[in-house]
């Protein structure tokens, strides 16, 4: 975090998964690095504004809202756990589709506080929050 401007940088982000038996491990690792990359977004970035006198959402389209691009986006390493679930199905695999975005906002915002001290309950987390 730079202190001064009040902006956060992720310079790594580590992902472990127990998603049940992964069959392709490719495919598997680029549903959790798009769900990482979209909780980053949410957690930094992120945020539909409001006009204040009548309630009409302000950022209408892509151009006004602002996601993560390449530079924003850090080494993200996957890891799977690989145990089948039997519970779940005969082959113990399970659909992944999202659940790379589980609590990856809940973990920046935790890092956030371990380097500043403050704790920050509103996202996206930015600097107007951190310095306030």
């Amino acid at each position: 975090m730079d202190e001064d401007f009040g902006t956060i940088r992720i310079k790594r982000f580590v992902s472990v998964q127990d998603v049940g038996r992964i069959m392709n491990e490719k495919t598997a690792r680029s549903q959790i690095i798009g769900g990482v990359i979209y909780g980053l977004g949410s957690a930094l970035m992120e945020a539909t504004e409001y006009d204040k006198r009548w309630a009409n959402p302000v950022t209408r389209h892509l151009g006004d809202y602002h996601v993560p691009v390449q530079l924003d986006v850090p080494e993200i390493d996957v890891h799977f756990i690989g145990k089948p679930d039997l519970h779940i199905s005969p082959i113990g695999a399970r659909g992944i589709g999202e659940i790379g975005i589980t609590g990856v906002a809940a973990a920046v915002a935790n890092a956030v506080f371990n380097a500043t001290g403050k704790r920050i309950r509103d996202l996206p987390l930015t600097p107007d929050k951190l310095l306030s």
